[in-house]
C-alpha cells in the first residue's frame, strides 16, 4: 500500500513541475512590449523609405511586413524621421538634402 501511495504522489509531484514550468516558459513568437518603435535606414538596400514615404498603397503592406518580421502582430504608424527623432546614442552622419532620412516604424501585438 505504500509503494501504491508513493507512486501516486511521485506521479502528482511530476505532473505539477511540468505544468508549472511550462506556463512559466516565454512564448518565443511574441515579441515582450506590447508597442515598439524602430528606425529603419533610409539606403537598407530593401527600398522600404521609398515605398514608405512616397505615400505609395505598399507603405502599409511594407510596415507591417517589417513588424511581423520583427515578432510583432502589424505596424501601427509609421513616418520619415526627423534629425531630433534620433537620439545622442546612435553617431551621427551627415545626410545630403537628396537623401531619404530614415523610417520610423512602431509596431505592436
Amino acid at each position: 500500500m505504500r509503494r501504491a501511495y508513493t507512486m501516486l504522489g511521485l506521479g502528482t509531484l511530476l505532473f505539477v513541475g511540468a505544468t508549472t514550468s511550462l506556463t512559466l516558459l516565454p512564448n518565443g513568437t511574441q515579441a515582450s512590449a506590447t508597442e515598439a518603435t524602430f528606425i529603419v535606414p533610409a539606403a537598407d538596400g530593401y527600398g522600404i523609405a521609398e515605398c514608405l514615404v512616397s505615400g505609395h498603397a505598399c507603405g502599409q503592406a511594407v510596415a507591417n511586413t517589417w513588424c511581423e518580421a520583427q515578432g510583432y502582430a502589424r505596424a501601427v504608424s509609421f513616418h520619415q524621421t526627423s534629425p531630433e527623432d534620433v537620439t545622442g546614442a546612435v553617431q551621427k552622419v551627415a545626410v545630403e538634402s537628396q537623401e531619404l532620412l530614415p523610417v520610423a516604424i512602431t509596431c505592436a501585438n
